[in-house]
């Protein structure tokens, strides 16, 4: 089942991830802001002239990350839905840290063909049937897999096929 990091952010071995992920992309989207630290981490690994753009519903948090965010001028924070984000796509890399966001088709909307889909927060082997699981890895519009981001929680990696 997933689980949800302290504090409502992405952990630091994500945020490296993000990092490293965004180095080979030009146009990110990221579905829950939150307090903005992997939105940092990928504006500060997209290559010069990379953008993104991320969507938080939460008011609160949305200020505190639009302070976290200032020093990247190639970041758009939008608070809203994160279906606001279908104005700004098809994105290369996109980010999804939205509970619902995680198994809604219309995610598949915002990636263009070839582009990378990162979902954190997965508790290894969960007892039963888990939809983002189901979702991400038996979907044949995707290739994913799960990776280890600590001894107990990881991230699926997914790439848009079709």
């Amino acid at each position: 089942m997933e689980t949800v990091t302290a504090g409502g952010s992405s952990i630091a071995e994500v945020q490296a991830l993000l990092r490293v992920l965004a180095a080979g992309h030009r146009r990110a989207g990221e579905i829950g802001t939150a307090f903005g630290k992997g939105g940092a981490a990928i504006a500060q690994g997209l290559p010069p002239g990379g953008t993104l753009v991320t969507v938080e519903l939460d008011r609160t948090r949305a200020q505190v990350a639009r302070e976290e965010l200032a020093p990247f001028p190639n970041v758009r924070l939008i608070e809203g839905d994160w279906h606001e984000l279908a104005t700004y796509a098809p994105f290369d890399l996109l980010f999804v840290d939205v509970h619902e966001a995680k198994t809604d088709p219309a995610v598949l909307d915002l990636v263009e063909r070839g582009g990378l889909v990162v979902i954190d927060d997965m508790t290894p082997d969960p007892p039963g049937l888990d939809p983002i699981r189901e979702f991400w890895l038996r979907n044949p519009c995707v290739a994913g897999t799960e990776v280890l981001t600590t001894p107990d929680m990881g991230a699926i990696l997914a790439t848009r096929l079709s």
